[in-house]
């Protein structure tokens, strides 16, 4: 092998496992270049080298024993800042947040530990997690590994950008109205959605999901085996179910009706560049067989504005709470935008609310008639690191999540894979959304064009 920080986590247990490779031996090589890459990309919280160090080394003592304490034994693994880990404080991404320990690991926390995976950080999360950016006022600005001058999207910023750089190969993220697909797809990443439920989380919300954010999407079913297991905590949690997820061969799409989305119904307008790639590879899924039918946007601008006004209440009922002091120590952005929810009285703030409801229904008619739809992710291949959105105005906050946020409110699953660049070597994600619960066939439909697409090799190296 060329390196070690070329390998996949199959390919890593593997190693640990044929004894060619140790834990030590791996994280000997993975903790120099992610401490000289950090200062550049910005992609970590709570890096505590020491702390991975001893954990790699009892992690080599077992496997030297061949006794792991799990099936990911020594693999590293980064959670979202905001997904609780027991003794490290959860700042949200802000600096108005008092730092006080977490008593608990969050689900998805308590599942990649008792799996043997071993943590290497947290990632960085801009305030409250309201922005589709690595901008943060508690946190260091996150940046896009591809383009240390572009973003990489959020709010799962640090997690795409670690993974992208090749900060080990597992990685969670949480996804409300975005949060994991629109990194990933800024980032070259696959970033799974799944169905509401089927990973358990806490706190849990309306459309708040965590997901995987691997390089590919064998690596995302991985992790789906440890993650998708059932925690009382999470009362939107599904029936536990018994699905091999690693059974990812033999899927095919003859005969299958799937739509083409290419315009959202509102919002930002798509590059030239993105809609090409997309249209590319729903030509791909049509010469395999699969019948591509035009599909009409969903979202509506009564929806989207709706959605603004309720989410803007409720982080204002939030904010305007904080003493004086406090208040001032939120990013400015998010202080203007939620601000406005100061003009949203109840009654208007339940029709917000309410138009997720429409947006379930919407979705549900067009998937009356289709097996699948494809779309692009993003509607733009880039923008400036120091930017709180594509758009960058909070008088305009969602005007980049209209390809996403449907999927959220009407519980489906869905995934952000690449498929292909712009001319400025920058990722373009293609986004396949599946019916409710059908996530193990996403992930095998995205495993299916993966390789059509074929391998990513030139992932980007910081250090």
């Amino acid at each position: 092998m060329s390196s070690p920080l070329d390998l996949s986590a199959l390919e890593l247990v593997a190693a640990f496992r044929a004894r060619r490779l140790s834990p030590s031996e791996y994280f000997d090589a993975l903790l120099p270049y992610v401490a000289a890459s950090e200062p550049k990309l910005g992609a970590l919280y709570a890096f505590e080298p020491e702390r991975v160090r001893a954990e790699a080394a009892a992690s080599t003592a077992r496997w030297a024993k061949s006794a792991p304490n799990g099936p990911l034994d020594g693999v590293p693994v980064t959670l979202k800042e905001l997904i609780a880990t027991e003794g490290l404080p959860v700042p949200l991404g802000t600096a108005a947040t008092d730092l006080v320990p977490a008593t608990a690991d969050a689900p998805p926390a308590a599942r990649m530990k008792e799996a043997g995976a071993i943590l290497l950080a947290k990632t960085t999360v801009p305030d409250y997690g309201m922005l589709s950016s690595g901008l943060s006022s508690f946190h260091t600005l996150a940046r896009n590994p591809w383009n240390l001058a572009c973003n990489p999207g959020g709010s799962s910023a640090g997690a795409a950008a670690a993974g992208a750089a090749g900060y080990g190969p597992l990685h969670v993220g949480t996804d409300i109205g975005g949060s994991v697909r629109l990194p990933a797809g800024w980032c070259g990443l696959v970033g799974f959605k799944p169905s509401l439920g089927r990973i358990p989380i806490d706190p849990y919300y309306v459309g708040r999901c965590a997901g995987p954010m691997t390089r590919t999407v064998a690596e995302s079913a991985l992790m789906m085996q440890f993650l998708a297991k059932p925690d009382w905590r999470d009362a939107t949690s599904l029936p536990p179910e018994d699905i091999d997820w690693m059974d990812l061969e033999g899927m095919s799409v003859k005969g299958l009706r799937i739509g083409l989305m290419l315009e959202a119904g509102c919002g930002m307008d798509v590059e030239d560049e993105v809609r090409k790639a997309v249209e590319a590879a729903a030509r791909r899924f049509e010469a395999e067989g699969a019948e591509i039918v035009p599909a009409p946007g969903v979202l509506t601008r009564a929806m989207l504005d709706g959605l603004d006004d309720f989410w803007r209440a409720r982080s204002w009922d939030d904010i305007s709470a904080l003493p004086p002091e406090k208040r001032a120590k939120v990013l400015p952005y998010i202080v203007d935008w939620a601000a406005g929810g100061a003009h949203v009285d109840g009654p208007r703030a339940v029709r917000g609310f309410n138009q997720t409801m429409k947006m379930r229904q919407a979705c549900a008619t067009l998937f009356h008639g289709l097996d699948y739809l494809l779309t692009p992710t993003n509607n733009v291949s880039a923008f400036p690191a120091e930017w709180a959105s594509p758009v960058n105005d909070p008088a305009k906050p969602f005007e980049h999540i209209c390809f996403t946020v449907p999927w959220n409110m009407s519980e489906q699953p869905a995934i952000s894979i690449n498929c292909g660049f712009t001319q400025a070597g920058m990722p373009i994600g293609l986004q396949i959304v599946g019916p409710r619960f059908a996530d193990h066939a996403v992930l095998r439909i995205a495993h299916l064009y993966e390789g059509w697409r074929g391998p990513i090799t030139n992932w980007p190296k910081l250090a």
